[in-house]
């Protein structure tokens, strides 16, 4: 053994790594138990890559990988030794799903000996997983006694290898797939999932399981331009069908989608992906597998990060990569069977919104999602579509086929064969659920006033085009919070000002003669953007966000004052700036929208017939900076949500402080009494748009306090407005005067009886 790093093999390049793989199909396609065949491949593998040791590890129930194969090991050790997942280098393989290439393996922290192996001449190690259907089925690994560098292309060939050998182990030949998927639950009692309500609602139907991914019979091509002709037709067609997807009249009912199915084309132009695929083409893999091979390699080197927006794309190039299969084999989507329910659920590990809307929307009642997040664009479509969405972990291993299921989004929970009695009370609570919309389309174009008279102004909180249909339906007056940056959070850079213009105007538009209120870019936290670079941030809730950004990247926060003045062209404008907190920041922002607004004029284009400015009152020090605020604003709006959690110095993001503190405890309420005390003595109009404004009960305290003007999202209009005509203003102001110097820990009981008390419809 010697201590120098010697290089890989310089004669192992890619005529090496296509030979192999031929000779690895021989062996796939020939007789031989699995055993035999495996034991052939790992044999095979360390003669053709020059290894003195290759070793195949098979998963087993609970986790354990058992060496099932080795050319160079004791052959003893084979079926007697076992690591745990995370225990030792193949078990960290295993336990991140990612390759490992080590020069001086012993050296490593987690190296586990196993002296029955007889592995103790062996210096370097490169292991790669065994991944199939985006889990790991097992280790494969290579060692040499020399410690030497293993090369990029070893690593990628393994890689490749790894892939032959998972279907191997999915056959079923090796391990029963039944022992590492059973859930040792009896299959057919009934079964509550608890989750995290994604989209509101409630709904019944039965199980249709999205499993998208094909299985693949052939890894090893035998021509690889005929492949790569193959791969060429199938992009084509896919594009093809998307544009279809786009114009489709199924989504004529959903507005412009394009922001949403945009990131689409994105990846499916995209030249990295596509060289990858093309590359592994002629390696001499078939132009399925290539595809394959490139996703398990994006999902293993990406799934262990926890950025939203990063996450989120990976579901997006999952759907892509689930598409392509599909065109290569010539199918139709899953979602054209004819033999699908009449009320489906489905039930995904992830989606995308494509994806979703291949199914008929007539039919579909609910998703449930083991992967997924409330911004990401699966949930975003479903909540326009009305559909609720619960995400709930292992619900693939929960949910069989054809089951009943019932989907609680409003407290994110899974029945999956309900019993009797939990139809009984679902059914009873459709049956409200109905009585209540019924009530709320009678109300709908009723004024929005109190039972003693008070006018309250209800608008809505979008986001997106497909919003705005909403804006009719629910009998709103306008729009008092629309979030600019989910269009950019689609894109893979920034809009120009025409595509800004465009949309904005679009809006307006589809709007009419109802108010707007544009809220300037909000990223940074845990909505960042791909071309906008932040780094770890300790605490990004207090970090580089909102106007920060816009302020130390003025061109940015520019262009979009630009496109907004020019979107409205002869029509009222409302600005408002996110995260101001000092005046000097908002005197620089709006610095910047007067030099557009000059900029505007000596371009003799139209301007707005009216400008609106004001800001978002979020950060608690701008409430001792009131008399300077309100000399310089038009309005004011409280985002309730970023309030409270700086009110309380409480991370609404972490599960153990999200619902510590209660936005209806009596500090809370005082500071928001004084704001409206002291925008009512200055004369300028003030709005809520946080989550307080759309919660009935919350809603009556607002009122309470003396707020008219509440901006809530779609399915809050109709609750809201009905409380607020059963609601004697007066009375619970009264009621109140009493309760602001409480020490309460929250006020909500109180609240709550006088609700009750009073007849308030909550």
């Amino acid at each position: 053994m010697t201590d120098t790093v010697g290089e890989a093999s310089a004669g192992f390049d890619g005529a090496a790594s296509r030979r192999l793989l031929a000779r690895l199909r021989d062996v796939m396609a020939g007789s031989g138990s699995g055993q035999e065949r495996l034991d052939k491949i790992v044999s095979l593998i360390a003669a053709e890559m020059g290894a003195d040791v290759c070793s195949a590890y098979v998963m087993r129930a609970g986790e354990v990988l058992e060496l099932f194969s080795t050319f160079g090991l004791n052959q003893t050790a084979v079926h007697n030794t076992r690591l745990r997942v995370g225990e030792g280098i193949v078990g960290d393989i295993a336990g991140h799903a990612r390759p490992i290439a080590l020069d001086n393996a012993p050296s490593h922290p987690s190296f586990a000996y196993r002296p029955e192996t007889g592995e103790d001449p062996f210096l370097s190690l490169a292991g790669v997983p065994i991944l199939r259907g985006g889990k790991v089925r097992g280790v494969l690994v290579i060692q040499h006694k020399d410690r030497r560098r293993y090369t990029e292309e070893e690593v990628e060939t393994l890689q490749t290898i790894a892939m032959v050998v998972a279907e191997l182990v999915a056959q079923g030949e090796l391990v029963n797939p039944q022992e590492v998927s059973s859930t040792g639950d009896p299959a057919l009692l009934p079964a509550r999932l608890s989750g995290t309500s994604l989209a509101g609602g409630l709904s019944m139907g039965l199980a249709v399981i999205h499993r998208p991914q094909l299985t693949i019979r052939q890894m090893v091509a035998e021509d690889a331009e005929s492949e790569l002709v193959r791969l060429n037709a199938a992009i084509a067609t896919m594009h093809s069908a998307i544009d279809d997807l786009l114009a489709a009249a199924a989504l004529a009912g959903l507005g412009e989608p394009k922001d949403i199915l945009e990131t689409y084309r994105m990846f499916a132009e995209d030249r990295g992906w596509l060289s990858r695929i093309r590359e592994a083409i002629r390696m001499g893999l078939t132009a399925e597998a290539a595809v394959q091979q490139v996703q398990n390699d994006t999902r293993a080197r990406m799934s262990h990060l926890t950025d939203p927006y990063i996450r989120e794309r990976l579901l997006d190039l999952e759907d892509l990569t689930n598409r392509l299969l599909q065109h290569l084999a010539g199918r139709k989507s899953e979602a054209d069977g004819g033999t699908l329910p009449d009320d489906i659920v489905l039930v995904a590990r992830s989606m995308g919104p494509a994806e979703l809307l291949d199914y008929d929307q007539r039919r579909l009642r609910a998703v449930v999602l083991e992967d997924g997040s409330p911004s990401s664009h699966v949930c975003i479509v479903a909540r326009a579509l009305n559909i609720p969405v619960v995400q709930a972990n292992d619900a693939l291993n929960r949910i069989e086929p054809l089951d009943p299921v019932i989907v609680d989004g409003d407290h994110g929970q899974v029945f999956v064969r309900p019993a009797e009695d939990i139809q009984m009370a679902f059914a009873e609570s459709v049956a409200l659920r109905t009585r209540k919309e019924q009530i709320y389309a009678e109300i709908r174009g009723l004024p929005s006033v109190t039972r003693d008279g008070v006018p309250i102004s209800i608008q809505l909180n979008c986001g997106l085009l497909i919003d705005l249909p909403h804006l009719k339906a629910s009998g709103a007056e306008g729009i008092g919070l629309y979030r600019t940056e989910i269009p950019f959070m689609v894109r893979s850079s920034y809009p120009d000002v025409k595509a800004q213009t465009d949309l904005y105007a679009r809006i307006l538009d589809e709007a009419g003669d109802k108010p707007v209120v544009f809220r300037t870019l909000d990223v940074g936290g845990d909505k960042m953007l791909p071309y906008i670079a932040s780094g770890e941030e300790e605490n990004p809730a207090l970090g580089w966000r909102a106007i920060r950004i816009g302020l130390d990247h003025p061109s940015l926060l520019r262009q979009q004052l630009r496109s907004l003045l020019r979107a409205a062209a002869g029509r009222p404008l409302s600005v408002m700036f996110p995260m101001i907190a000092e005046v000097a920041e908002f005197d620089a922002a709006k610095r910047l929208l007067d030099l557009e607004l000059k900029r505007l004029e000596q371009q003799g284009l139209e301007p707005p017939s009216r400008l609106r400015v004001g800001t978002m009152i979020e950060v608690p020090s701008l409430l001792w900076q009131l008399p300077a605020l309100l000399a310089r604003v038009d309005f004011l709006s409280v985002g309730s949500n970023d309030l409270t959690q700086y009110i309380f110095a409480s991370d609404r993001g972490n599960p153990r402080t999200a619902t510590r503190y209660d936005p209806l405890a009596p500090a809370m309420l005082c500071l928001l009494r004084r704001l409206v005390e002291a925008c009512n003595d200055a004369g300028v109009p003030l709005s809520i748009c946080g989550e307080m404004a759309g919660r009935p009960l919350d809603a009556m305290a607002l009122l309470g306090i003396g707020f008219r003007s509440l901006s809530m999202s779609p399915p809050s209009v109709g609750p809201v407005k009905t409380m607020l005509r059963s609601l004697d203003v007066a009375a619970l102001r009264q009621y109140m005067a009493g309760l602001y110097q409480k020490g309460d820990h929250s006020l909500r009981d109180k609240l709550r009886s006088f609700a009750k008390d009073h007849g308030v419809l909550i």
